[in-house]
């Protein structure tokens, strides 16, 4: 019995790791490097859009000082 409960409370502490690493790769938005090739594989429309994504986030302009027409 002590065995399983060892077992468990170690198999908890491992997924709610890999759960925080989820979240914080998600926050930083560093996860499509690491799967880019598999998602490319699974769901190739994934990339075109990743692509798109891409050019628009550098096209877009961060906004002036004193531009207060983002404010709303």
């Amino acid at each position: 019995m002590t065995g399983f409960l060892v077992f468990a409370v170690v198999l908890a502490a491992l997924l709610w790791a890999f759960a925080r690493f989820g979240v914080w790769v998600r926050r930083k938005g560093i996860g499509g490097g690491l799967m880019g090739p598999i998602d490319e594989a699974w769901h190739p429309s994934a990339d075109r859009f990743r692509r798109e994504t891409a050019i628009h986030e550098q096209r877009v302009l961060p906004p002036r000082p004193g531009d207060d027409s983002f404010t709303g």
